[in-house]
């Protein structure tokens, strides 16, 4: 009977613990609702692609906020590719890559994106969240300094925070203080500077040229993470560093197979050979999940093989950006950033963000509100992002779209 009694008293305080816990969760979500922040999620019944199919809209709607920058998530021959890797190679390896999960395809990959950006060397890992995870706890010990632009993404700063190297913030985009921080950590054995090639909230970019100039002026290294920059911006594509003329002087490259290539998953790490090889032995998201997925690594490699061999579809996006920036500023919004096709739509108010979004979709157009936390508070925004798939037709329709809500919203007159 004691037993029994016993067994009741925990069960009873179990089932207290799991109604607090819930309480206190669905106190969180009410606060998020009344903020106006709230979160939902579109099902799409169709491919990603400019045009699309949404669950609850009816007819054809464009697509103006996905990272299918080129437009390959469902390029033919990319979905080919996939095809046939998943035939040949099978669904996944059911294994991390140092165990029995490295098939020539990954090597492959690996190789072609090492090229692609002109390094000695890359590592694939399972996402770009994961290689930002990995690398600045390998890389960095105690006695090393990591200088940080203040808005660089989540996974920089949670990659960041893995590693025990003293850490330094510096204003964002600001080389002064950049310069300052260095000054602070001269007697640091390595030193890094860890900066967004563009920052995907405001869709700016990071001032390369300075940021070397100083890495080099006083002896750090020079990190960028490119996952809204690789495969069009630069003249063949190739990101930021390109762009700027800096390829030779940035050290380490992290990126994204989720966005421009392809848009499946994936992320990878390409710089010196000596640190590649050591993030094999020792990065943990490596070494502790699975390999990419064949069909994901066969889609992959089509996409930076159509890059290799033509800069056609990257030169395309200047002149489409330049057509909806240009449209919607002449119509009175204020467009962030510069010359990015992220095109952050301001609005200041979250649920004003979200309300016009809603908008939108009826008159055919997918975008989406993004708020505090994505965001600082105050700065909510629609952020648009421009792809090479889209016609001008299609951007034309998407202004005129903001144009007619935003008129009835009361943001422009």
């Amino acid at each position: 009977m004691a037993v029994l009694r016993s067994r009741t008293l925990i069960t009873g305080r179990t089932y207290g613990a799991v109604a607090h816990a819930r309480s206190v969760l669905e106190s969180e979500l009410d606060a998020i609702r009344a903020a106006g922040t709230w979160k939902g999620e579109r099902v799409i019944t169709s491919k990603q692609g400019a045009h699309i199919s949404v669950d609850g809209s009816s007819g054809d709607i464009l697509n103006f906020c996905a990272n299918n920058y080129l437009g390959l998530s469902s390029h033919p021959e990319v979905i080919q590719a996939g095809i046939e890797a998943l035939q040949k190679y099978g669904a996944g390896l059911s294994s991390v890559r140092f165990i029995c999960g490295t098939q020539d395809l990954h090597k492959n990959l690996e190789q072609k994106l090492a090229q692609f950006h002109e390094r000695d060397d890359c590592i694939l890992y399972a996402s770009c969240f994961d290689a930002n995870a990995g690398l600045f706890e390998v890389l960095l010990g105690p006695e090393d300094a990591v200088i940080s632009d203040e808005l660089n993404h989540a996974s920089i700063i949670d990659g960041i925070r893995l590693c025990k190297a003293k850490r330094f913030r510096y204003k964002h985009m600001n080389l002064k203080d950049l310069e300052e921080k260095l000054k602070e950590s001269q007697s640091s054995r390595l030193r890094l500077v860890v900066t967004d090639g563009v920052f995907s909230m405001d869709g700016d970019v990071a001032p390369l040229v300075g940021i070397c100039d100083l890495a080099e002026q006083y002896g750090a290294l020079v990190f960028i993470d490119e996952c809204h920059a690789t495969g069009f911006l630069g003249p063949r594509g190739r990101g930021t560093d390109e762009l700027l003329g800096v390829m030779d002087r940035v050290h380490i490259v992290n990126s994204t197979l989720g966005k421009a290539l392809g848009g499946a998953a994936g992320g990878y790490t390409v710089g010196p050979k000596s640190l590649i090889e050591l993030l094999r032995q020792r990065s943990r998201p490596y070494l502790f999940s699975n390999s990419l997925p064949p069909p994901v690594v066969g889609s992959a490699t089509r996409a930076v093989e159509l890059l290799l061999a033509s800069n056609e579809i990257a030169q395309s996006m200047a002149a489409k950006t330049k057509r909806f920036r240009n449209g919607m500023t002449q119509a009175g919004f204020t467009i962030a950033g510069a010359a990015h096709p992220i095109c952050p739509v301001m609005l200041g108010d979250a649920r004003l963000a979200s309300v016009i979004a809603d908008d939108m979709l009826k008159l055919g157009v997918y975008v989406i509100g993004f708020s505090y936390p994505v965001v600082p508070k105050g700065k909510a925004r629609i952020r648009v992002q421009i792809s090479a798939a889209h016609t001008d037709s299609d951007i034309d329709r998407a202004v005129d779209a903001f144009i007619q809500t935003g008129r009835k919203h009361g943001v422009i007159s």
